[in-house]
Formats: C-alpha cells, structure tokens, sequence
C-alpha cells in the first residue's frame, strides 16, 4: 500500500483496508477476520469475475477458517448492468444469509454489493478485478432507477483487496475505461475551480489533494497500461483508489471527481447509448471522450475577453424558471425529464441573481483564468494519452453523429445541478456559440473527419 492511500485511510469513516500490491488475493481472508472476526462470508460474483479470482478468494477465506455460505453468481452474459434491480435481487438473497459479502469486480458488482449490503446494514468487502472505474472505495453507488442514474447514498467497503497482475490481466477496454474515468478529474478540477471562485461551492483543499495529487503519476504510463505491464497499474491503481477515498471524506458530493466530462456521459448512459452491445459501452470510455470535448471547450474559454460584457442586456435575456422549465422539457424525452427538470431547476438563477452572478464573474475573471489555466491540459493531449491506452477519442467510434454530439454540450448541464463550465458559458449566453465554433471547419472537432 502507498504512503498516499495510507494517509487517505486514516481520515477515511468507511475504508479500513486496502492491500495493494503484486499476488494479494491470498490476503483476502486475513483481512477478513481483522475486520469481521468469526462473521460467515458470501462471495458475490459473476461469471467471469470468477473465473478470474473465484477459487484464490475462496481459498483464501477458508484457509483463514472463514466459514463460507454457497457464493452468489450472477450470469456473466450479457453483462452485469449497474441497475437498482439487480442491486435489489442481491439484497433479498443476502437477507436470507447470516454473512458478509465479499464481492469479486469492478464497478458493477462492487456498486451493487455496496447498495444491497448497506441497506441491511451490513458491511462487505471487496476483491478488485480491473482498474475499470473509481468508484471502489466511494461513498455513494452509481446506479440507473427508472432510466435515470444517479448515485445512491451508501457505505464504502470496508476493506479493498488490490491485487495489481489481475487488474493488468484484465480486457484492455476495462483499463482504458478507468483511465477515461480517471483522467475526466482534470477538467472536473477546473470546474471545481469555478465554483470555488463564485461562492457556489469552495474548495476543500485535503479533499482536493487526495485527487489531484497521484492525478499526473496515474495517467503517465498509457503503453504500459496498454500492454498489461503490472507496474504500470500501480498508479492507475493508486489513483482510482484514492479518487473514491476522496468522495468518502468530502461525503457533501461526488463534486471531487465528477464534473461536465462526466455529464457527457450521463446523458449518453440515461439514453442507452451502447448499451445494446455486449459487453456495453463502458462508463469510463464515455467519460475520456467528454473529457476531450470539455477541455476542447476549455482552450476557447480561457481567451475570452470579458471586460465589455453588457450584463444587464445578458439579464434582461435571461429566461425565467417557466421558460426554462419549457426548454429542458423540449431537450428530453421519457423517464429523463422530469429528473433533468428537477435538476436544473435547482440550480436556477433568477434576473437578479443572473446579475449578481455575472458581475462576480467580470471581477473574478482573472484569477478564475490564471487559476483554470494552471489546471487543464491541452484536448490533444488528452486524446493522445486515450488513444494510446485504446479507449474511445472520437464520437463517432461509440455511433454519436455530429449532431448529437453537440446537442450534448448545449443540453448536459440540465441532468445536474452541479455548477460546471457549461453552466458558466449558458450564463455568459456564449456556450452555443462557443460549441458551434468547435465544430466549425478550423475548430477541434472540424479538424477531425466525420462521415456523417
């Protein structure tokens, strides 16, 4: 285990343990009856996450003297989803067993475990199978109800067992997923950024260190991860971890490591977007290519000029809650709208507070500049380091047109009430025309073909 995530530990309520390191699965039964002394343990799996370290884990806890309850394994295809059923078929089978789980995963499984164990109050462990997502030692579980996902309030585990040859063993997409899903903190500390400047949100420096600090270290070995290298994951490993250690501590929101590259892909989750494949789309795939588009979007940004904003014209043309109410309604359709209503109603402004807000913004503007700047990195850059992991860096690779790619920019602010850049540029009313010039034919996504 790191000196970072060893630090991270001790401020964290959830999170006991977490062994890292090369050939740990063997651990996985001292830990255990550290944590949860002569309790009967259900290892919770699917298919293919058995395969992979079933029998070692299972080994393990009865080698410990671990008694064992028969496992629960969800079929490996189609591929587990993350939903709030399947998290309540787990929580009524473990109802019917004196035992605490241990899950073998990713974020799917370990998501549900998390929702299905809390809501008996029970803890659980987990066993780490690929560096796929951050989510391992969050507070909270990312879970679609009724088509709309969102993340459900519950404990972290209580121990993680990391066990770096069979993260790097595992199919390269689930890698490129959590590099995609790592490297989105970047434009997402911008954001953060933002919000610390305008009043909305401040930033809480320990929590923002837990993230930003191991950030560079994670995403510097993209052909080493790429290829399998164990040494390699340490950092991506690291990083992840302490990612999810991160939200445990802030515990307010998600807000540390989720910002408008991660609305990109919300919305393409709550419309299915490659969920008909097998295995589907990825979360942190999406996550990567909303990361470029959103620093693609920053590079605009941080040359605006700001000193002539006329904002009583801009106030004067901002639409009160019934029209705004009116166009988020016209931007969704099924079980997405009325939770997207709710969201961005929550966030907003009326004429006045429009003012307010803008006047702030032309004071600030500097220093959200200088500071902004320091933070994000240049989309090409971010696309190289994707593209050599093999994770997804064009719309059109994931069946997105030109179209609805940008229709994402404009509408992706509407199913959060998170203050992002997004929401920044509707304020200043330049985000249509500033994503509009990124499609243009000497703009990011001009300069990259599109058939269609």
């Amino acid at each position: 285990m790191s000196d970072l995530i060893r630090q991270a530990l001790a401020d964290a309520d959830d999170t006991a343990v977490v062994v890292m390191g090369h050939d740990v699965l063997g651990e996985t039964g001292r830990v255990f009856t550290e944590l949860f002394g002569g309790s009967r343990a259900i290892v919770v799996a699917d298919e293919n996450t058995w395969a992979v370290a079933g029998d070692a884990v299972t080994a393990s806890l009865r080698a410990a003297g671990v008694p064992l309850e028969d496992p629960y394994v969800f079929p490996g295809r189609p591929t587990l989803y993350a939903s709030y059923d399947n998290a309540e078929k787990l929580r009524d089978h473990l109802r019917g067993v004196d035992a605490i789980a241990c899950s073998i995963g990713s974020g799917s499984l370990n998501d549900l475990t998390k929702r299905a164990s809390d809501e008996l109050g029970r803890r659980y462990m987990n066993v780490c199978t690929a560096a796929s997502m951050d989510g391992y030692a969050a507070f909270g579980a990312s879970l679609t109800e009724n088509g709309f996902k969102h993340t459900m309030s519950c404990r972290a585990p209580q121990a993680l067992i990391a066990d770096l040859p069979t993260m790097a063993g595992a199919p390269r997409r689930c890698t490129a997923s959590g590099l995609g899903d790592l490297i989105e903190k970047i434009p997402a500390g911008a954001d953060w950024i933002l919000a610390d400047e305008l009043g909305v949100e401040p930033i809480d420096q320990e929590v923002w260190d837990l993230v930003q600090g191991p950030l560079p270290r994670a995403i510097s070995d993209p052909v080493g991860l790429a290829e399998g290298r164990p040494e390699a994951f340490e950092g991506l490993a690291e990083g992840l971890i302490m990612s999810g250690l991160s939200m445990q501590k802030y515990r307010i929101s998600s807000r540390p490591a989720s910002g408008a590259g991660h609305q990109f892909s919300h919305v393409w989750e709550m419309e299915h977007l490659g969920m008909d494949q097998d295995p589907p789309l990825t979360h942190g795939l999406k996550v990567g290519l909303g990361t470029i588009a959103v620093l693609a979007l920053w590079e605009r940004v941080l040359d605006l000029d700001l000193s002539a904003l006329d904002i009583d014209a801009r106030a004067a043309a901002w639409p009160d809650a019934e029209a705004m109410e009116a166009r988020v309604r016209a931007s969704f359709t099924g079980t997405m709208v009325e939770p997207a209503v709710k969201e961005t109603m929550a966030k907003h402004l009326t004429a006045g507070q429009l003012r307010e807000r803008l006047a702030l913004i032309q004071e600030r503007w500097p220093s959200i500049r200088e500071r902004c700047r320091a933070q994000v990195q240049p989309a090409a850059t971010i696309e190289k380091i994707l593209a050599d992991v093999g994770a997804v860096t064009h719309p059109q690779q994931i069946g997105l047109t030109r179209r609805r790619f940008h229709d994402t920019y404009l509408r992706c602010r509407m199913i959060r009430s998170r203050y992002t850049l997004v929401d920044f540029l509707e304020e200043l009313g330049v985000l249509e025309s500033e994503t509009d010039s990124l499609f243009a034919p000497d703009g990011f996504w001009g300069r990259r073909p599109w058939t269609k």
